[in-house]
């Protein structure tokens, strides 16, 4: 008895160390922090100010009422077979004579003087063109002295499709002038259009404030036949205005009604 006692007693010495270990404490359960989560530090590229587009305002549109389509002193003035001059007897008072060369002795508005210097001289200078004035100011009795002239010769019918009646005509706005070449070579004829003179001319006098009063394809709205050699001053704006919205006709952009006959 006392030997099996003193068994006992050694396994229990044994096993001590190992019930210790099982009944040791349970790890610690982790604790929640309470501290607030940190706020990540934006990079640097997010400070850079984003630049807002800058609204650019559109052109102003061009004003169609500027000058008067009326009164015959205005370079904006529109006269045609149903537009005369009005009073029928006006002179403009700045006229002065044309320094190009010429086959009658040219006068125009000062304006348009200096304007068609200028176009001669860039046709020279640019396309080695040498251009002269055929006509240019006539007044109400020089225009009545014309047309009656025509119509003695080609009757009434031919002449009021090339030849405007006297107050009818733009060449006594002092405005208008009829262009050829030098050389004569189809002067004041259909055929003008197709020489490199009026080839010229029709590309580039609206840079100069001209335009082409009578294409061939407007007979309907201005009343007459094409005359290539006819030019009428306008002023740069309104030119560069109908160049680039392609507008053929004074009567088109304004709104005003076609003019193919006499009322």
């Amino acid at each position: 008895m006392p030997r099996r006692l003193a068994v006992l007693a050694i396994l229990g010495a044994l096993l001590a160390p190992l019930a210790g270990c099982a009944a040791g404490p349970a790890p610690a359960t982790p604790t929640r922090s309470t501290a607030p989560a940190a706020t990540p530090t934006p990079s640097a590229s997010s400070h850079i100010p984003v630049a807002t587009p800058t609204m650019v305002p559109p052109p102003p549109a061009f004003d169609r009422a500027a000058l008067s389509v009326d009164d015959p002193s205005s370079l904006w003035v529109v006269v045609n077979k149903a537009r005369p001059v009005s009073p029928l007897d006006f002179a403009p008072p700045d006229l002065v004579e044309v320094p190009v060369a010429h086959t009658f002795v040219p006068r125009l508005r000062r304006e348009a003087a200096d304007a068609v210097v200028r176009l001669f001289q860039a046709a020279s200078d640019e396309a080695g063109l040498a251009l002269a004035s055929n006509s240019a100011y006539r007044s109400y009795e020089a225009q009545q002295r014309v047309y009656d002239s025509s119509v003695a010769s080609n009757g009434q019918a031919f002449t009021d499709r090339r030849t405007a009646r006297p107050g009818h005509s733009e060449h006594q706005t002092g405005l208008a002038i009829d262009i050829g070449a030098v050389s004569g070579r189809c002067s004041l004829d259909p055929c003008f259009g197709t020489t490199p003179e009026g080839l010229w001319l029709a590309a580039n006098a609206w840079r100069f404030g001209f335009l082409l009063r009578y294409p061939a394809d407007q007979v309907a709205v201005t009343g007459y036949d094409y005359e290539p050699w006819h030019f009428r001053y306008v002023g740069t704006p309104l030119a560069a205005e109908l160049h680039t919205t392609g507008t053929a006709t004074l009567e088109e952009f304004f709104g005003l009604p076609p003019a193919p006959g006499y009322p």
